[in-house]
């Protein structure tokens, strides 16, 4: 450890090195602080989000580096790809309960410079190829399938690759809400609209003002009108100041047909990956038939202000 001696000079009690060896020494101890404060920084990451960069990597050295999350929600951002990452994403709940969440991933737009796989007591699956993904499209696997392993592809230029998505873990009932392929478009029956309106990470109540289709996306966009606002677990709803009223965006699939109509509905739905996507949207009057009978028969599962 080297020792510096400082001396006190004048009457204002300064601090200044005792000879021009020290200054220099001072100096160095300052340029090898900023070197080490840059070095660190090529990290950054708190319990839901981690941003790294593969230039801490040595070229000639195939470094695996273990990532640890633990969050329902966030993102990964590997700038410059090199070597290999493993994502552990982590759960507050008790193992138990793990084998029925599901992890899904939304990769962003320029995402490129690895592929991604699901590993498991040393066995890779391929889930995304490096190049091979739509940016709408997301990939859900179980909880109890392993940790994501993320491995840098052969670049000649890496100056402007950057592998990035986004994840959620959630219930797969959720998922199946979301994604269900069966019957996708079908009518909720009274049950499932009761329970969407105690469970949805929003219910409001509106008309449809408009629908923009997105053949490419085979999704359907519907701006509402809000005239109730009962629960938003995001601000998907805000007032415009030119019509001083709230509106919102919901998704949903394209085969589902929705047009714009007369009439209110009673909109409850999920929010994924920052988007609001539809479940349940009975017209108003049906929702009020429906839970005036549950309420009649004591088998409302919550209350709501029908007024």
């Amino acid at each position: 450890m080297v020792g510096v001696v400082l001396a006190v000079r004048g009457p204002a009690r300064q601090l200044w090195p005792s000879s021009p060896l020290l200054l220099l020494l001072l100096l160095l101890l300052l340029l090898l602080l900023l070197l080490c404060r840059g070095a660190s920084a090529q990290y950054s990451s708190n319990m839901c989000n981690w941003k790294g960069s593969g230039l801490t990597h040595e070229a000639h050295k195939k470094d695996v580096e273990q990532v640890y999350l633990r969050c329902s929600e966030g993102s990964i951002e590997w700038m410059y790809p090199t070597g290999a990452l493993i994502i552990n994403l982590q759960t507050n709940t008790l193992s138990l309960f793990n084998k029925h969440l599901t992890i899904c991933i939304k990769l962003f737009k320029n995402s490129m410079g690895a592929n991604i796989y699901l590993g498991k007591n040393g066995e890779l699956k391929l889930l995304v190829r490096d190049g091979d993904h739509s940016p709408r499209k997301v990939y859900c696997f179980g909880f109890d399938q392993g940790a994501l392993f993320i491995e840098a592809t052969p670049q000649q230029d890496i100056s402007r690759k950057l592998t990035g998505f986004q994840y959620e873990l959630t219930n797969k009932r959720e998922i199946f809400d979301l994604y269900k392929v069966s019957v996708p478009c079908s009518p909720c029956s009274d049950t499932e609209v009761l329970l969407a309106v105690c469970t949805s990470d929003f219910v409001v109540r509106g008309s449809i003002q408009n629908v923009t289709n997105e053949p490419e996306q085979q999704e359907s966009i519907i701006d509402v009108h809000v005239n109730k606002l009962y629960r938003q677990k995001n601000k998907v709803f805000q007032i415009v100041e030119s019509s001083e009223s709230w509106q919102g965006q919901i998704k949903t699939l394209l085969e589902c047909g929705v047009k714009p109509g007369n009439g209110d509905f009673l909109f409850t739905g999920r929010m994924h990956f920052g988007e609001a996507r539809l479940s349940c949207a009975p017209r108003f009057k049906d929702f009020l038939r429906m839970y005036k009978d549950a309420e009649n028969k004591g088998l409302n599962p919550c209350e709501i202000d029908t007024v």
